[in-house]
């Protein structure tokens, strides 16, 4: 590694389909590139979250994404004033770990990576910032470093990190990673204190993770560097072989690398953190009235509490009822009690089945 000063390059991870918010989100126009929780979309919140970062540069933003979203995003990205960037566009999705080793290739070797997911919300940016100054010195000796949420109650919906001994500066070791845990187990892990829920943000060098990536997996490195080699180029897009890539194995960071590799921290922060990976998620990081109602949109609440509504034409008009989401998008209504959004992976589920049914027809 060179004495110069290190180098940040976001990596942003705008593969998803965010079928948890349907009908709002859907695969051609998934949540990340809607404006969801402000003015901008998330993928435009996400691309400028590194702004102010005074701990070292910041250099041209590295995107990942699907190729059909190609358009949008060079759309949104010079809506943000961002006129410097790559889209690298996978033809087929491969999971996080082989898109992470995408831009890996394409950015210089002692590049820090900072990569994060595209339709993720932090409110807190000074503490995310000092959170990644936090992590750089173990960055640059070649560690891998994952960012940990400071838990502040026993979700079931996310992983954990058990963190370990310290290792710098509110920097620890991680002993382990935990699966979505049980409540009860979710619980335990909150009462013992010392875990964090995986965030899925992770800083690394380049060539730190290339060289996990080649000890712990081999053919998925293959398969990403004969893709890259061989990858078309036009302008700021940058377009993978399709046969190599569809030859790669696909697999997350977390299970490919992160569990695998030995020098891996943790920074645990609180952040403001949350993945809006659902209705429910996003009522509870959008702006509520005294009513604890979040509304989108044209609506009309009359002794209404605790509901989300969120239009994209149509007034909605609540009277006396609580806890509620109904979402009008697209020309389809949802309307389910407040608390059951995970149940909108049954309606997507059964909605595919309908649709396939009537093709058989």
């Amino acid at each position: 590694m060179s004495s110069d000063p290190v180098n940040i390059v976001p990596v942003i991870l705008s593969g998803g389909s965010g079928t948890r918010l349907w009908p709002v989100s859907r695969p051609e126009h998934p949540k990340q590139l809607l404006p969801l929780t402000a003015d901008e979309t998330m993928l435009q919140l996400t691309a400028v979250r590194t702004r102010g970062f005074e701990g070292a540069s910041v250099g041209r933003p590295i995107l990942v994404s699907n190729a059909a979203h190609a358009d949008i995003i060079d759309e949104q990205l010079q809506q943000s004033g961002i006129a410097d960037y790559q889209v690298i566009l996978e033809p087929i999705g491969r999971n996080t770990a082989p898109a992470i080793a995408l831009a890996a290739l394409e950015a210089q070797g002692d590049d820090a990576l900072l990569v994060m997911p595209s339709d993720h919300v932090i409110t807190d940016l000074p503490a995310f910032h000092a959170a990644i100054a936090r992590a750089l010195p173990l960055v640059v000796k070649g560690w891998l470093v994952t960012f940990g949420i400071t838990p502040d109650g026993p979700e079931t919906g996310y992983g954990y990190i058990q963190m370990g001994d310290l290792c710098g500066e509110a920097v620890h070791d991680v002993a382990r990673f935990v699966e979505k845990p049980d409540s009860a187990n979710a619980e335990r892990m909150l009462a013992e204190g010392g875990h964090a829920w995986n965030a899925g943000i992770f800083l690394f060098r380049a060539d730190a993770y290339l060289a996990a990536m080649e000890t712990h997996q081999p053919d998925m490195l293959k398969a990403v560097r004969t893709a890259m080699t061989q990858a078309k180029r036009d302008g700021a897009h940058i377009f993978p072989d399709a046969m190599a890539f569809h030859a790669c194995p696909s697999d997350s960071v977390d299970y490919a690398i992160m569990e695998r590799e030995a020098q891996v921290a943790c920074v645990p922060v609180s952040m403001g953190w949350s993945d809006v990976g659902s209705w429910d998620s996003l009522h509870a990081v959008s702006t509520r009235c005294a009513d604890e109602n979040a509304v989108r949109g044209d609506a009309l609440l009359l002794g209404t509490r605790n509901c989300l509504v969120h239009s994209d034409g149509p007034r909605v008009t609540l009277v006396d009822v609580d806890d509620l989401i109904v979402v009008v998008a697209q020309g389809d209504v949802m309307i389910l009690k407040r608390g059951e959004s995970q149940k909108v992976r049954k309606v997507t589920e059964a909605l595919k089945a309908l649709d396939a049914a009537k093709a058989a027809d």
